[in-house]
């Protein structure tokens, strides 16, 4: 028997095993590769939803939102994260609608809210685009010694209305009264003007 025909078969061997482990290794690094980018691809976050219109001033808690499975990116800072109220709950800042995902910009808790809650009267009827959520001016003209007012200046900027109050029996042919966030560093001058019997009046924020 010729002695280079084992020679040749284990070559032949070595050369199938090496091709044999290479395909393998290929396979198995595509399979990773897809697995890599379908995974990437698919990275959702859980987000908070309105269950029901969210409105000013309403608090919050997990059970009153739904948690929705959402591809945001770089964009899931913005809005609020399942797990991530704080057992107090938030405080809604500006209206947010049903079905909509709840953005931080919306929320806050009492430390960071910064606002109160105050019922004032406008000295005129309200129009209709002042309701829930509306952002208003809250105008006040100091009432003068003799009687008279000093010519009106915005007290509060840009307040979020929380409700307006309505009217108890015959509508009055006056103003009406409206619940607004006032920051709290202007809580004592708004109480300050309603007390004096200055001449208050609520109007839609202008430049907003």
């Amino acid at each position: 028997m010729d002695a280079s025909i084992p020679s040749v078969s284990r070559r032949i061997r070595a050369s199938f095993d090496t091709r044999f482990v290479v395909g393998i290794v290929l396979i198995v690094s595509s399979i990773v590769g897809v697995w890599v980018v379908v995974s990437s691809a698919d990275r959702s976050t859980g987000v908070y939803l309105a269950r029901t219109t969210l409105n000013v001033g309403d608090v919050i808690q997990p059970g009153d939102l739904t948690v929705a499975a959402v591809r945001l990116g770089e964009a899931d800072a913005r809005y609020v994260t399942d797990g991530s109220i704080p057992e107090e709950g938030f405080t809604v800042l500006r209206t947010v609608l049903k079905g909509e995902l709840v953005p931080q910009s919306a929320v806050g808790t009492d430390a960071s809210v910064g606002v109160s809650a105050l019922v004032v009267g406008s000295i005129s009827m309200l129009p209709e685009s002042v309701e829930a959520g509306a952002l208003v001016d809250v105008w006040i003209a100091k009432v003068e010694d003799d009687g008279t007012f000093a010519p009106p200046v915005v007290l509060v900027a840009g307040a979020a209305v929380v409700r307006v109050v309505e009217q108890q029996g015959l509508v009055a042919a006056g103003g009406q009264d409206v619940e607004v966030l006032v920051p709290k560093g202007k809580v004592a001058a708004v109480l300050a003007a309603v007390a004096g019997g200055d001449a208050i009046s609520v109007v839609p924020a202008t430049g907003r």
